[in-house]
């Protein structure tokens, strides 16, 4: 496809949910060996009380076996909140949206708080509504994820994600009363095929280079499709953390 029809394309479809089924055969990235959806499924099929926050769209809740009789999940930017109260209400689950602390559930609310991929984790938030002896499961997105797609479009950023390491994230959460059980981190390849593809990707993890604009980037978009079309993918990596920690007390 010429670049104006890729770009065009991939400016014109619709980024809600947390789906990223659209870059099927244009873009790629390798998984993490924990798996992530199965460990959860096998937690929450133990415990009473749950909640996922940032759920985005409610696709990984939704794909688990067995829920909790008590099972709530949290959403913050509308569309997502949306589509994941149609999706997750069927199977009684509750959506709330919230998009910043504190989180609207009594102390000591939930055995498991989960998520995958927050925006931000609110560690003294968690540990109030955990239960003694209640765990926080979640896979978080490590530091510098797609650093070399984000420094294409801007400048270098050195210590972008910083916070984001394994020891930064166990002091965060142990200073908010948690112990941490395990903060493993994968470097994990990704490939962009296409220039719509990168389009895509930006438009709908907004916060990798939050002032992304088509219009205003075309001349750089422009050279990435020249780029892909003499030499084949554009190669980035992510990286990301599994956490499991758990609050202090009987179980």
């Amino acid at each position: 496809m010429r670049f104006e029809d890729l770009v065009a394309e991939a400016a014109a479809a619709p980024v809600d949910g947390w789906d990223f089924t659209w870059l099927a055969g244009r873009a790629t990235e390798e998984r993490p060996p924990w798996g992530y959806q199965r460990a959860l499924g096998a937690r929450l099929a133990t415990v009473t009380a749950a909640v996922d926050l940032q759920t985005g769209g409610g696709e990984v809740l939704a794909g688990v076996p067995t829920l909790p009789p008590t099972m709530a999940a949290t959403e913050g930017w509308p569309p997502n909140a949306e589509r994941a109260t149609a999706l997750l209400h069927r199977r009684g689950v509750v959506v709330v949206t919230a998009d910043r602390p504190p989180l609207p559930f009594a102390d000591n609310a939930f055995d498991l708080v989960c998520s995958r991929h927050p925006n931000e984790v609110w560690w003294t938030e968690i540990a109030r509504v955990l239960r003694p002896g209640g765990g926080y499961f979640a896979q978080h997105v490590g530091p510098g994820t797609a650093r070399e797609l984000i420094e294409f479009f801007r400048v270098p950023q050195p210590d972008f994600g910083a916070h984001r390491d394994p020891t930064a994230e166990t002091a965060a959460a142990t200073a908010a009363g948690l112990t941490v059980e395990r903060a493993s981190l994968q470097r994990l390849r990704m490939e962009f095929f296409d220039v719509g593809a990168v389009v895509y990707y930006l438009r709908k993890v907004i916060w990798l280079v939050p002032d992304f604009d088509v219009e205003a980037d075309r001349a750089r978009l422009r050279d990435l499709h020249e780029r892909l079309t003499a030499g084949g993918p554009f190669v980035a990596h992510a990286t990301r953390v599994l956490v499991e920690a758990h609050k202090p007390g009987p179980r």
